[in-house]
């Protein structure tokens, strides 16, 4: 008797799996969004660009035109100069060679917030000053280096690709790409 109860009952417990199991998968996912329409893009040839004679690939040969076709004078700095009001923060990211004294080394700036200023690092300073800049940050049109604690250990200005200036003890600094 204890055969037979054993056998139903997994018997039972068997068909009753069976009827659990799902044959068929049917999801329900979302249907996609139909496709916006937009207005179709004017196509249209490109007039030719107009060389005037002696003119080189790059130069610029006239001065911007306004909107009715009339030369714009346009107020530009004389070539060659900078000025250091023209520096951003952009423009000092990136590697730079720097040098104070008899040392020779690399710093890297980045605009991660730090002490006051920006992140920056040094590699392969042997100078105590250099090795000791963590952080930097523009003063109007000066680059001051802090150290981690935030204090100043050089100011420097400049523009493009050198920057000079002096440290707190006096000793001369600069920075090139």
């Amino acid at each position: 008797m204890n055969r037979g109860l054993t056998i139903a009952l997994v018997s039972a417990l068997a068909i009753s799996t069976m009827a659990c199991q799902r044959t068929t998968y049917t999801r329900s996912y979302v249907s996609p969004l139909p496709a916006t329409p937009s207005t179709p893009v004017a196509g249209d040839s490109l007039s030719p660009l107009d060389q005037q004679p002696g003119a080189g690939q790059g130069e610029i040969t006239s001065q911007p035109l306004d909107g009715n076709g009339q030369e714009t004078q346009v107020a530009s700095a004389p070539s060659g100069t900078t000025t250091g009001s023209s520096v951003g923060r952009t423009d000092l990211l990136g590697g730079w060679d720097v040098s104070s004294g008899a040392d020779s080394c690399k710093l890297f700036m980045t605009l991660t917030t730090w002490s006051g200023g920006y992140r920056a690092n040094t590699r392969g300073c042997s100078d105590e000053n250099l090795s000791r800049i963590a952080a930097w940050d523009l003063n109007g049109s000066q680059v001051v280096l802090k150290d981690s604690a935030g204090s100043d250990i050089a100011q420097l200005a400049g523009g493009g690709g050198s920057f000079s200036g002096t440290t707190n003890t006096g000793v001369p600094i600069t920075f090139r790409r």
